[in-house]
């Protein structure tokens, strides 16, 4: 089982007026100590979801140990979208035989398991609405991690039956994130979704530096973050870290 670390922070490309700011956004989180992002973008355009994804990978390091045909693959598939946009996709170069997970922040990308393959990053994460998981886990393969949003304890108990790496549970208090969000769960349904899964669990969903420890204390193992990382990215992760121990 993987050890999910206590902050979860989330790049939200809509956060963000341009590429440069979401890259230092993130990195500024990995100076303060982060070992895992996800990268999320909802703009639904895929071509910059691909470039800013890329971007990231090149960025904060890049790894694969992921066979040659496999990486092929993916080239051929950039190559086909770099043809079709206008704006160049940064380039990054493969080593095979490297293990996963050699740099010190794992990427996680949103929804889409296509462009985790391509971007080459170490997992995806998705929604109720998005592909099943294991229709998922047939496209990532078993090596990259797997991580899954519910809403209650329906969706909890069904999730934790799945080979997802980890459960994420919310919204925990109200959230101004989503359009449409889900109804909010409050503590008792992460202390519900605690009891429904043994599977490492990521409460998400209006939680801040002043309600994350009992978001914890309710048993959590994880916080997912957006809005209170976006100023001072560094200074905030930093008290994240220090409220939860």
């Amino acid at each position: 089982m993987i050890v999910v670390p206590r902050l979860y922070p989330i790049a939200d490309a809509a956060c963000f007026s341009s590429t440069y700011d979401l890259i230092s956004f993130a990195q500024d989180l990995i100076a303060a100590g982060c070992t895992l992002l996800q990268y999320r973008n909802k703009s639904g355009n895929a071509r910059v979801m691909l470039e800013q994804a890329r971007e990231l990978r090149r960025r904060l390091g890049f790894h694969s140990h992921f066979p040659q045909n496999r990486g092929e693959v993916g080239h051929l598939t950039l190559e086909r979208i770099q043809s079709q946009s206008p704006h160049p996709v940064a380039k990054s170069a493969t080593r095979v035989g490297q293990p996963r997970f050699e740099n010190s922040v794992r990427l996680i990308m949103n929804d889409r398991a296509d462009l985790c393959l391509m971007a080459d990053f170490d997992g995806v994460h998705v929604g109720q609405d998005d592909l099943s998981p294991e229709s998922v886990r047939k496209i990532i393969g078993p090596d990259r991690l797997l991580g899954v949003s519910t809403h209650n304890p329906e969706q909890v108990a069904e999730a934790a039956k799945t080979s997802a790496d980890y459960l994420a549970i919310g919204p925990v208090f109200a959230t101004a994130s989503k359009e449409k969000p889900d109804p909010v769960v409050g503590l008792e349904g992460v202390r519900r979704a605690r009891q429904l899964t043994r599977k490492p669990l990521v409460a998400i969903g209006g939680i801040t530096r002043a309600n994350a420890k009992s978001v914890i204390e309710a048993g959590a193992d994880s916080v997912a973050v957006i809005s209170d990382l976006i100023r001072d990215p560094r200074k905030s992760a930093e008290e994240f870290f220090r409220i939860l121990g």
